[in-house]
């Protein structure tokens, strides 16, 4: 019965550990890592590339901590919106949660989108007459299919996604066995002249460029955050899903690209058009293993891109959910399924936008696209999210924090240092696409759009701030018995 009024409620708390580390990682390395490889030598000029990952592994880690302690303290549907609206209704009333789901309702579905076209990149080489019409076809009927899959109850999917996510653990580990079986040390260590010179501005252009990349390929570890009305005992499993997501990623990541780079000439990466530029890890294995092995391994690697698209989009699909329950988005957006529990705008409206972006990425080149979603991400939820945690342990000491920040303060300035690093340097690692132009332009038109819609609803600065704490007085969720259905709690 307990389960059955949770389920009216709203969301249902049924992942568990295994499944949220599952939903992570597969969002985190999907097809990333094997269309980003050749992007970060191009940034840094030679195989000192790794340096770009380890770097985004830090930034990664040290923003993953900032996540963990919002998560386990606020383990809301929507994740940002709901950490933005408990910190920062004091002062700005709901200014703050609206312009985040603003942005993301643009850079979620630009981050899904890239993952459709390193897609119709590797499938590229299993099709290599394949027209530029043909493979935006194919792109835009993956987008759809996965709209369809996405269609069903939220543990159907998750069960799916541990399926799907031994199917990327295999892809990835297949391409590292090919690359130490065929490994060249000479080829992977043998750098440039000036390769790394700390006080050349050309070392930290490219520097910031790697970075950006880097946490791209990061990106992920938050996924069920958004997710956290539906994790069991949320206290306790996301930030471990968040840890070990992002531990297990980068020991992956440093395996790939070492590896890479001892199998193909860095230089033969620079060229977008080779198949060392598109597919880096097809041709990895074709050296390796030859092409029959090659075209069965990118089969897996097409695999493991839907399963990357369809977790973020998963994710990504609730965070207007919650938004529109507290009346800071159009209401719409606040209505579940009626038989399978999912939001049905929040998807539609997340798959449409990606296919826009897939089209836009198509048509100019994926890391335009990358830059974009990046630049609109940390102005609103990067930078704003590592506010919050102090924020909220002044305005909310009392409430139940079931993990802390480790070494607290350091790790939120190292991630704000990281996100002001790819900020500031972003339209000098985007030559004529202006992404930090126009990220400040759609924060400009949230903010037109709030005061509209405050203005309509009567609230601030039109009307009263409306104070919401409903996490501090709420139960704890994590005190639940084990595998039964919690419902939200509810706002004023």
């Amino acid at each position: 019965m307990s389960d059955l009024l949770g389920e009216r409620a709203g969301f249902v708390r049924r992942i568990g550990l295994l499944q949220a580390i599952a939903i992570n990682m597969s969002q985190m390395c999907g097809i990333g890592p094997f269309v980003t490889i050749p992007l970060m030598v191009t940034a840094f000029g030679g195989p000192q590339a790794v340096i770009g990952f380890v770097a985004g592994a830090v930034l990664a880690l040290a923003d993953g901590l900032v996540w963990a302690e919002l998560g386990a303290s606020l383990p809301g549907a929507g994740g940002s919106y709901v950490y933005l609206r408990q910190a920062f209704q004091y002062r700005t009333g709901k200014l703050m949660p609206f312009l985040f789901v603003w942005t993301a309702m643009l850079f979620i579905p630009l981050g899904m989108s890239t993952g459709v076209i390193g897609f119709v990149q590797y499938l590229g080489y299993l099709w290599p007459g394949m027209s530029q019409a043909q493979g935006d076809a194919v792109g835009l009927a993956v987008t759809v299919g996965i709209v369809v899959l996405l269609w069903r109850r939220v543990e159907r999917i998750a069960r799916l996604t541990v399926v799907l996510w031994t199917v990327m653990i295999a892809a990835v580990g297949l391409v590292v066995l090919a690359a130490f079986t065929h490994f060249s040390p000479e080829r992977a260590f043998t750098y440039p002249a000036h390769a790394v010179e700390l006080t050349s501005s050309h070392f930290w252009v490219g520097f910031a460029g790697g970075l950006t990349i880097g946490i791209y390929d990061y990106l992920g570890y938050n996924t069920t955050a958004y997710m956290g009305a539906e994790i069991k005992r949320p206290g306790r499993t996301l930030p471990r899903a968040i840890l070990f997501s992002i531990l297990g990623i980068m020991a992956i990541y440093l395996l790939l690209q070492i590896g890479t780079l001892g199998v193909v000439d860095w230089r033969e990466m620079l060229d977008p058009h080779s198949t060392a530029g598109s597919s880096v890890a097809s041709a990895v294995l074709e050296r390796a293993w030859g092409r029959t092995a090659a075209e069965a391994v990118t089969v897996l690697i097409l695999v493991t891109a839907v399963t990357s698209v369809m977790t973020g989009l998963l994710g990504g699909s609730r965070v207007p959910y919650d938004a529109a329950r507290d009346r800071v988005f159009f209401r719409p957006y606040g209505t579940l399924h009626p038989r399978h529990r999912f939001p049905v705008l929040g998807l539609l409206t997340m798959g449409g936008i990606m296919a826009a972006g897939f089209l836009l990425g198509r048509h100019t080149d994926l890391t335009t696209v990358i830059q974009l979603l990046t630049t609109v991400m940390v102005l609103v939820q990067s930078l704003a999210q590592i506010a919050a945690v102090t924020v909220l342990r002044r305005r909310q000491p009392a409430l139940h924090r079931p993990y802390r920040m480790w070494l607290y303060p350091l790790p939120s300035l190292i991630a704000l240092v990281g996100w002001l690093v790819i900020y500031g340097y972003a339209d000098r690692n985007a030559p004529g696409r202006h992404p930090v132009e126009w990220s400040l332009a759609w924060v400009a038109a949230g903010l037109v759009a709030f005061l509209g819609w405050a203005r309509h609803e009567r609230e601030w600065p039109f009307g009263p701030k409306r104070i919401s704490e409903e996490y501090l007085r709420g139960a704890d969720p994590d005190a639940a018995a084990a595998g039964a259905g919690t419902p939200l709690p509810q706002p004023d």
